[in-house]
């Protein structure tokens, strides 16, 4: 088993105030985020649909690798976007969408069990798995090719 941590601190109110995001590594430290960031495409700090992201992303690259590894193909390059819909939805918003985008390099491998194995890693990610409620979790999936067997996307 294993637990992680993160936290937030945050000052002022929901339109002027501002927030700091930590992560038990270090990986995030006091990193800022706020209104402007959320809603008005702000750079200058993050925002939780943009770490939801990265967090599912990261799952699930690991999980396809893993998955790649049992079927018995080694993975030379995975690269991984995930982009998250904040929508309105009356008075509240809610994550109705999240598309993951895979661009794989394995050698040996076919398209179509490619898919299935990317597939399979999607349904079975624990991050997919907490994000069960959000309504559209859809995976396009593109296998880049020196010498893979049957495989170009």
């Amino acid at each position: 088993m294993t637990e992680k941590t993160a936290s937030v601190h945050w000052e002022g109110s929901a339109k002027e105030g501002l927030g700091q995001i930590s992560t038990e590594s270090g990986a995030l430290t006091n990193y800022p985020y706020g209104f402007a960031s959320r809603f008005e495409d702000d750079r200058s700090g993050s925002n939780p649909e943009e770490i939801l992201g990265a967090a599912h992303a990261a799952c699930f690259t690991m999980a396809f690798s893993f998955a790649c590894d049992k079927a018995g193909f080694a993975t030379t390059l995975l690269e991984t976007k995930a982009s998250v819909r904040l929508s309105a939805q009356g008075d509240a918003f809610v994550i109705d969408r999240i598309v993951l985008q895979l661009t794989a390099s394995i050698p040996s491998i076919d398209q179509a069990r490619f898919q299935e194995i990317a597939q399979a890693a999607k349904r079975d990610c624990p991050l997919s798995k907490a994000l069960a409620s959000v309504a559209e979790i859809t995976l396009q999936a593109s296998l880049i090719s020196e010498g893979c067997a049957g495989g170009d996307a």
